[in-house]
């Protein structure tokens, strides 16, 4: 699978001087982090760095479910931020949930800059389905673009092929489009 039309942000504006960190929770497979790495810059026009990871933080586990409530991970990924105005993106293999949802691919919150994204689900290998490293890997920078986007100030879109579109299914995070729709980068412009 190939990545299209990648340029998320075609001219400077408020991504100019942007700063993320990835930070791995837990057991990251290393090909994933180097993509995004790689991908990031190109997507949202940002200094993209890596840092040490975290563990995953044990209170987060819920038995019952065989989850971790994402936000539990926040406090963690804070102490990576190496500048104030830094967005800190998690990253880890574990499945996550909130408390509304059965599941989530990913958890933002804009006002601590922090997010995380959970490749769980994004991987064929949960669905019994062969290893797929490009549809893995272009899953995964779908998810992270799209909770840094909403740390960049977007909310969710109703333009299904907007990676700002809310994905309930993997169907939802398959079918949008790389980037951000005409409305959406308008947003971010102002």
């Amino acid at each position: 699978m190939v990545l299209v039309a990648l340029a998320f942000l075609a001219s400077p504006g408020p991504a100019a001087s942007l700063r993320i960190t990835i930070v791995p929770a837990g057991s990251v497979p290393k090909e994933v982090r180097v993509f995004l790495e790689k991908n990031l810059p190109r997507v949202l026009g940002a200094e993209v760095l890596q840092t040490k990871g975290i563990p995953l933080p044990a209170s987060a586990y819920v038995p019952q479910r065989r989850q971790y409530q994402a936000e539990a991970f926040l406090p963690g990924l804070a102490t990576r931020r190496q500048k104030a105005k830094d967005l800190v993106l998690g990253v880890t293999t574990v499945d996550l949930f909130i408390p509304q949802l059965n599941f989530v691919f990913g958890l933002a919150k804009p006002r601590h800059h922090l997010a995380i994204i959970s490749l769980a689900r994004l991987d064929p290998k949960f669905y019994g389905q062969p290893r797929n490293l490009p549809l893995f890997q272009e899953r995964a920078l779908k998810e992270a673009v799209h909770e840094l986007g909403h740390l960049l100030g977007l909310s969710h879109c109703q333009d299904s092929r907007c990676i700002m579109f809310f994905s309930n299914t993997l169907a939802d995070t398959d079918h949008k489009g790389p980037s951000v729709c005409v409305a959406c980068r308008k947003r971010l412009r102002r």
